[in-house]
């Protein structure tokens, strides 16, 4: 079930859009909010599949054209490798791991963000911000230690 608030951005971006609030888009984009880790669209379609049995995948897609084309998720993309989808709106990079498949949102503050505008050509103004970072994660005893010690 989608939160309130998330339900009515739903409604009002697709109002935007001419289009309405369908129990497929619904549970779509509730599943986005839900386990944010950046799915395939047949990963979606088969958390779907468990809550609405009777979805196609092809409906699936659908409703990830319609959410990606009303502002409401963004697709991310890896080379060569099928496009995600992530509901978080603001201005993040992602790491993807390589070992894993996982993908995490890095948070950039808007401190880095204005560095990085600092680097474009003179004239040159930027309507997003897309970087991916691959690689593998240090495992989670050193991610621990190398947060403590950055926090110092």
């Amino acid at each position: 079930m989608i939160q309130p608030e998330h339900q009515t951005t739903l409604t009002e971006k697709l109002g935007q859009s001419g289009l309405r609030a369908t129990r497929q888009r619904e549970l779509i984009y509730g599943l986005l909010l839900e386990q944010r880790d950046h799915p395939t669209a047949d990963e979606v379609y088969a958390r779907a599949k468990q809550e609405m049995p009777s979805i196609s995948l092809a409906t699936v897609y659908n409703c990830l054209e319609t959410l990606v084309g009303c502002h409401l998720v963004k697709q991310v993309n890896f080379e060569r490798q099928p496009t995600r989808f992530c509901p978080n709106l603001h201005e993040h990079a992602h790491f993807h791991d390589e070992k894993t498949g996982r993908v995490y949102d890095i948070d950039l503050d808007d401190r880095t963000l204005a560095k990085l505008r600092t680097v474009l050509p003179e004239g040159f103004e930027p309507r997003a911000v897309e970087i991916n970072f691959r690689g593998v994660a240090a495992p989670a005893k050193k991610r621990a230690t190398r947060s403590a010690t950055a926090a110092r």
